[in-house]
């Protein structure tokens, strides 16, 4: 947010401060290792990286581009794979949370005339404006930090994730439960080195397991799953935890006759209908082993700020809201709060408008809540309707994904989404 604030000519004149609870952080080169957390960088966020001199950092450290993504089903043998007609397109990225955080300080380094960024720095207290400013009324947001220091300004954006302390301290009322889910995540090693530019995800009873391309030879893995297995997963020795990933994406106890002869007639039936259309299966590469120490665990769950935005104040990215990350989608709901937020007030700065005023502030809660509340809905139905291995809903799901896989305007949608 700061480094899309500093680079818009609107905004020039304005003084921008980032306060920092960390410290800085610094990548002279770029790590030999990959690192364990990763998102998924759609071409939308890519270009706005772009727009702001973050993108040509991270090009030039280290990111991977797929051009296909495939998804199936443990409980029967439906599948859907996305692709690119023009195998020159890449359908997002694959990058380390590190590189992208090392590009933007890179970045802001660059714009320190008007950004200046204060690492270190604790918040304590907030002090807010009234709406209709009273006699005793302090008249911009007041941030007092750990070391005694107090800051004013015209606005503040609480970009302090999910636990917002910004959220918090104004009473934002916040739409939240945890999933019964934990995320196990680690660095996988590849049997044999191939082109690995496809994202692999099955769904399992028990949660998705995704495994998306690093390099020629390694891949991320991100396995969601219950908290118990979650936690036995961490404690299996290599050999057993690479047993457990393969048989993930390889085995089929998890599938019924009866749910396999339906699929293959539905698909049968389907095929007549539409001859040249669907997408061949493919086989995941198989893993050998995992990088040392990069197994971690974390818990999974959904939030939902009901309102974006106060008098003066405005919250993005996890502060506003949270997603399973199963679409890969939690950064670029992010990114698109940051480029919808710099738009309107660059254009209120090019007005002549008081920049906390709520007519702007207003307009990007509706025009993000549009983009957001659409995404997290379908996020949220698919986790749940996953979870589960009752026939119905099984046979329910079979149709739905191969009917999906065979209309490819209806592919082109579903992507046109995500890519966003």
């Amino acid at each position: 947010m700061a480094c899309s604030l500093g680079m818009d000519p609107n905004l020039e004149g304005k003084k921008i401060l980032l306060l920092e609870a960390g410290n800085k952080k610094v990548m002279d080169k770029v790590p030999d290792t990959y690192s364990t957390r990763v998102s998924s960088i759609s071409p939308g966020s890519a270009s706005f990286l772009t727009g702001i001199g973050a993108w040509d950092h991270i090009t030039q450290m280290r990111c991977k581009p797929y051009k296909k993504m495939q998804v199936w089903d443990a409980c029967s043998d439906a599948l859907i794979t996305f692709d690119k007609d023009n195998l020159e397109d890449e359908m997002a990225y694959i990058v380390e949370n590190d590189i992208a955080v090392a590009a933007l300080t890179k970045q802001l380094d660059s714009l320190s005339d008007n950004v200046r960024v204060q690492y270190r720095s604790k918040v304590v207290k907030y002090a807010w404006p009234m709406p209709h400013q009273a006699a005793d009324s302090i008249p911009w947001v007041k941030v007092t930090l750990a070391s005694g220091e107090t800051v004013q300004t015209k606005l503040l954006i609480g970009a302090d994730g999910p636990n917002s302390m910004v959220r918090r301290a104004l009473g934002i009322p916040t739409v939240k439960w945890n999933y019964d889910q934990s995320a196990v995540v680690a660095v996988l090693n590849l049997s044999e080195p191939t082109e690995n530019n496809v994202a692999w995800q099955r769904f399992l009873p028990t949660g998705p397991i995704a495994m998306l391309p690093l390099s020629d030879t390694e891949s991320s893995l991100v396995w969601s799953t219950s908290h118990r297995l979650a936690e036995e997963l961490l404690e299996l020795d290599e050999e057993s935890f690479v047993d457990a990933i393969n048989s993930a994406f390889w085995s089929n106890e998890n599938q019924s006759e009866l749910i396999e002869t339906a699929g293959s007639l539905f698909r049968s039936a389907l095929s007549v209908l539409m001859p040249s259309a669907g997408s061949p299966r493919q086989l995941p590469p198989s893993v050998a082993g995992i990088s040392p120490k990069s197994r971690v665990m974390f818990p999974l769950g959904i939030g939902h700020a009901s309102e974006y935005i106060r008098h003066r104040v405005a919250l993005i990215g996890d502060a506003a809201h949270r997603v399973h990350p199963l679409a890969g989608q939690g950064a670029n709901l992010g990114f698109g709060d940051v480029a919808c937020l710099t738009k309107l007030l660059s254009q209120a700065a090019f007005d002549g408008k008081d920049l906390g005023a709520i007519q702007h502030l207003l307009e990007y809660e509706t025009e993000c809540q549009r983009k957001n509340l659409p995404m997290m809905a379908a996020i949220d139905l698919m986790k749940r309707l996953y979870s589960t291995n009752a026939a119905p809903v099984v046979l329910l799901r079979t149709f739905g994904l191969q009917a999906a896989n065979m209309i490819p305007t209806l592919k082109e949608q579903i992507m046109s989404f995500a890519s966003k």
